[in-house]
């Protein structure tokens, strides 16, 4: 199994496709990585908030893969922004990791009713230039949050994390995310598998051979999209990463398209955290 390596706007590179272990506890975020390591992944996704940052470090050591070939994700949580409770954070989720860097540190949310990622954000560009996290990105940031955190500071997020599916294609922020030369990033990529049963999905599996998860995943690929589906399941982990190995053409693509509700499953990122 390759998964792309896609060159993120700091000269970093990123792979495509990843493991998300929301949701899972420490043991059973550790035999997830475990699996997804040994099957091929070299991506793992986390958050604070999460409270598995130390079973995603376990996992990581217990795989046999050396660290420094896995691509660890964390972010910091909407009560620890400000500028030093966002370094303070940082500290506190490498010890529970067991790690001396993150590959990648993400404000959660940005909270507009809080008003202090843009002092958030100054501060993960410090903990970058110490090297205590590699690339520094945002998550359910909007095409106007993005814009002042380059006019403030004159630094743009390498990453997005945005809620993105089927159902909820995000058409002008990843093109907004485009423009300034950062990533987009899928949370929930499978809508919480409330997309998987839709018929037009199970007609595209039946016609590639593919599971319905496999064609929502494949699709994704092809917008150059980063991915991180979650799974505690050996098999469905597996599953997962197997989309390399075909193409979905450009009526397959069009009527994907026209699944398009604008429905969020997550919360809005415009009054989350108020």
């Amino acid at each position: 199994m390759a998964i792309p390596m896609i060159e993120m706007n700091d000269g970093h590179r990123i792979p495509q496709l990843g493991l998300g272990v929301w949701q899972d506890d420490d043991a059973q975020a550790a035999a997830a990585v475990r699996c997804a390591l040994q099957a091929g992944y070299r991506l793992v996704d986390t958050a604070s908030i999460y409270e598995n940052e130390a079973g995603v470090g376990n996992g990581v050591r217990e795989s046999g893969i050396e660290r420094a070939e896995v691509f660890v994700t964390t972010k910091i949580w909407n009560a620890d922004q400000g500028y030093q409770a966002a370094q303070d954070a940082l500290h506190a989720s490498l010890e529970r990791l067991g790690m001396d860097y993150v590959d990648l540190l993400l404000i959660h949310w940005p909270v507009p009713s809080r008003d202090l990622y843009v002092e958030t954000w100054r501060a993960l560009i410090k903990l970058r230039e110490q090297g205590l996290a590699r690339s520094i990105g945002v998550s359910n940031f909007r095409a106007d949050e993005l814009h002042r955190l380059f006019k403030e500071t004159g630094q743009l997020p390498a990453v997005n994390q945005i809620e993105l599916h089927p159902w909820l294609q995000q058409g002008e922020l990843r093109t907004a995310n485009g423009v300034h030369g950062v990533r987009t990033q899928a949370w929930s990529p499978l809508g919480q598998g409330k997309v998987l049963a839709d018929p037009l999905i199970a007609g595209l599996a039946a016609k590639h051979a593919k599971e319905p998860a496999q064609i929502i995943l494949r699709w994704h690929i092809q917008h150059g999209v980063l991915v991180i589906p979650k799974s505690a399941n050996p098999e469905r982990i597996r599953a997962n990463a197997d989309i390399f190995d075909f193409v979905l053409d450009e009526d397959d693509m069009a009527a994907l398209a026209e699944l398009d509700r604008g429905q969020r499953i997550g919360p809005d990122p415009a009054t989350f955290g108020a």
